[in-house]
């Protein structure tokens, strides 16, 4: 086990109870637009604390490495993440910080790791899209996502790929984070197929050993 993998396991905790503390930090105010400005206040500056963790996290991980550079360009994901708060219609792909810890934890077989993945970010994406969806629409004259439940409907059904279009994102953040939804679930659609497909392969050449 190389130092990089160590201090992953070792931080793994904590960086989950991180991302979880910036998904409440951001979600609260747009769900509770009343919110005392004390408040309001605590909850930006947990939400740039969090922030200052990942970036730390990633040049802890950066410097541990053995090949820097090839590490950095292999988790370009961890980047986009440390971008964000310059990006503010991507904070949906917060999600990639979730997805990177559920791929030390998951299941080793490849029916594990598909249920652990797919069950993981439909939840994280369809809540945090439906709340960063809110926070774009809610103040717009002409929106038609004004509650949670609209929000959260829209985007069920658009990472579901379904796509009913009784509600839509009318502002470009909006619609930036559809596009990310929509990218989600074309993924988890081909992961599950493919996961499907691995497994009758394995069970018919297992069948046919015996």
């Amino acid at each position: 086990m190389t130092r990089v993998e160590r201090y992953e396991r070792r931080s793994e905790i904590p960086l989950l109870l991180l991302a979880a503390a910036f998904l409440v930090a951001y979600a609260w105010p747009v769900l509770d637009p009343r919110l005392d400005l004390g408040l309001r206040t605590k909850l930006t500056a947990l939400s740039w604390t969090v922030w200052v963790a990942f970036a730390v996290d990633f040049l802890v991980r950066i410097v541990l490495a053995e090949e820097r550079a090839r590490y950095a360009a292999r988790h370009w994901y961890d980047v986009v993440l440390i971008a964000l708060p310059l990006l503010r219609p991507l904070r949906l792909l917060r999600i990639l910080a979730l997805a990177r810890i559920l791929n030390r934890s998951a299941a080793s077989s490849l029916v594990g790791r598909v249920t652990t993945y797919v069950v993981g970010v439909a939840v994280v994406a369809v809540g945090l899209g439906a709340v960063a969806t809110l926070d774009a629409e809610q103040d717009v004259p002409d929106a038609n996502i004004r509650t949670f439940g609209d929000a959260l409907w829209w985007a069920a059904t658009t990472v579901t790929t379904v796509g009913y279009g009784d509600r839509y994102p009318v502002t470009t953040e909006g619609r930036l984070i559809a596009v990310a939804l929509m990218l989600v679930g074309i993924a988890m659609v081909g992961a599950v197929t493919a996961a499907v497909a691995a497994w009758m392969v394995s069970q018919v050449q297992k069948e046919g050993a015996e």
